[in-house]
């Protein structure tokens, strides 16, 4: 029954909060989610009305189950902080402020919000197409050194390439998928929860979404005014609950197969540079001119990270060639030691 179920998770939330309270060293945060723990009571308390109307019997006391018991010996072994994407899956709202947005970090205003809603990804998915590439790069080349340290003729060096370029494409596409699956799953979950609790009982999200702001440094009433305008507009509500009380950005899920297939081809198109020279050629030189593009390669890479991170694009190629080039090291010595 839908009723129960709903019952169950607002009881659990209420359980989750009040253990996160007690383990929080953080005075703010420990406030937030005791409050938090209040107003889960509370939503209860509105399924149990309907579950007596119902003449659904409920059990006398909530008693969690192992899961919930397990996620919470996570959160005291580790951290909230880097248990935040399980608590979120597990209905504990205010994950936003394990995600910089401390106490006294500004809260974004309406009309930021508002360009969040219609922000776009794009550069994040280039950013994972662009380390796709140097993940080819450097497993393919190392692969091809180890071999030929081993002194392998070309047409070994030749099909190991070709295996490692396969069967890391075929991981990476495959790991994406099921990361962006589950990712988007849980996701799509949560939403339905937030969209169904946000029609029933609005003025008890509102209050959840003020809180949340209110630990973010927001004076009390400023906090109450701004999520009281958010929920009177249900589409960027749901967009704002999603950000602020999940900590997950909607605008950065993309399609699961778009980032299989993204990540497949990048890794192949990085991969495939260290073995050109053996695809195209027999010379006894293929190995250095194999070392000469993945080099080169590595550089311009390092040199595009540079643009995510705003640092020197020279320090950044430099880096990643330094980083490659001790990678390849290695495995051509091994390659030659143990042939």
């Amino acid at each position: 029954m839908e009723a129960l179920k709903s019952w169950k998770e607002e009881k659990q939330s209420a359980y989750m909060y009040r253990a996160l309270a007690e383990i929080e060293t953080n005075a703010v945060h420990k406030k937030l989610f005791s409050e938090l723990a209040v107003l889960a009571d509370k939503q209860a308390a509105i399924w149990e009305k309907q579950l007596h109307v119902a003449h659904v019997s409920l059990p006398a006391h909530y008693r969690p189950g192992f899961r919930v018991h397990f996620i919470i010996w996570l959160v005291r072994c580790f951290g909230p902080q880097a248990m935040r994407i399980a608590l979120a899956a597990m209905k504990v709202r205010g994950m936003s402020i394990y995600q910089g947005a401390q106490m006294g970090h500004p809260v974004p205003t309406l009309d930021e919000i508002e360009r969040q809603h219609t922000g776009i990804s794009s550069g994040n998915n280039l950013r994972a197409a662009v380390f796709g590439v140097n993940d080819g790069l450097i497993s393919n080349a190392s692969l091809i050194l180890g071999i030929a340290g081993a002194q392998a003729s070309h047409s070994f060096i030749l099909l190991s390439g070709i295996a490692g370029l396969l069967a890391g494409a075929c991981s990476m596409g495959a790991g994406e998928y099921v990361s962006v699956r589950s990712q988007r799953e849980m996701l799509e979950y949560q939403l339905k929860l937030e969209k169904e609790e946000l029609a029933l009982y609005p003025e008890e999200e509102a209050a959840e979404l003020a809180l949340i702001y209110e630990a973010r440094g927001l004076p009390k009433e400023e906090a109450v005014k701004m999520s009281h305008l958010l929920i009177q507009n249900p589409e960027k509500a749901l967009d704002t609950l999603a950000r602020e009380e999940l900590g997950i950005n909607p605008n950065e899920l993309i399609s699961p197969w778009g980032a299989a297939i993204s990540s497949f081809f990048s890794f192949s198109l990085g991969a495939f540079v260290p073995i050109i020279p053996f695809v195209f050629s027999t010379s006894e030189s293929n190995l250095l001119v194999a070392i000469g593009l993945t080099g080169a390669s590595l550089f311009l890479v390092g040199a595009i990270l540079s643009l995510f991170t705003h640092r020197s694009a020279l320090l950044g190629g430099l880096r990643m060639l330094l980083i490659g080039t001790l990678a390849g090291l290695s495995t051509y010595l091994i390659g030659s030691i143990f042939r």
